[in-house]
């Protein structure tokens, strides 16, 4: 089962790619990098997965489970992926401000129109 969520994020995260490279729309490249990170969170999540593991919760109960167990899942992953979603969607929002004031000079979300943006 974990190997068919990481293969829905990495298809996921492809996906994004694609968008985020191959249009010309910005509203478009901001969906494509939206999709990115998310394929990007599945995969990280997928990754700290332990089939039959428990949460790393140490009271007396927790202790002698995990005595018994002796899995228990990485929290670590689970938090890079919240705080990722976090920044993910500042940048989103900072992405979707930044093109509404472009559009608001020139009119256009074309990509190619914005010839004065090139180094």
């Amino acid at each position: 089962m974990e190997y068919v969520i990481m293969t829905t994020g990495f298809a996921l995260a492809i996906f994004g790619l694609y968008g985020l490279l191959s249009q010309k729309n910005l509203i478009k490249i901001i969906i494509g990098f939206s999709i990115f990170t998310t394929g990007i969170n599945i995969v990280m999540v997928a990754i700290g997965y332990v089939r039959g593991g428990i949460a790393p919760i140490l009271d007396n109960e927790g202790i002698s489970q995990i005595a018994a167990q002796k899995s228990i899942v990485d929290p670590v992953p689970q938090a890079l992926v919240l705080t990722s979603i976090v920044i993910g969607l500042g940048v989103t929002a900072l992405m979707l401000a930044y093109v509404m004031k472009l559009y608001q000079d020139k009119k256009s979300l074309n990509i190619n129109d914005y010839k004065n943006l090139k180094w």
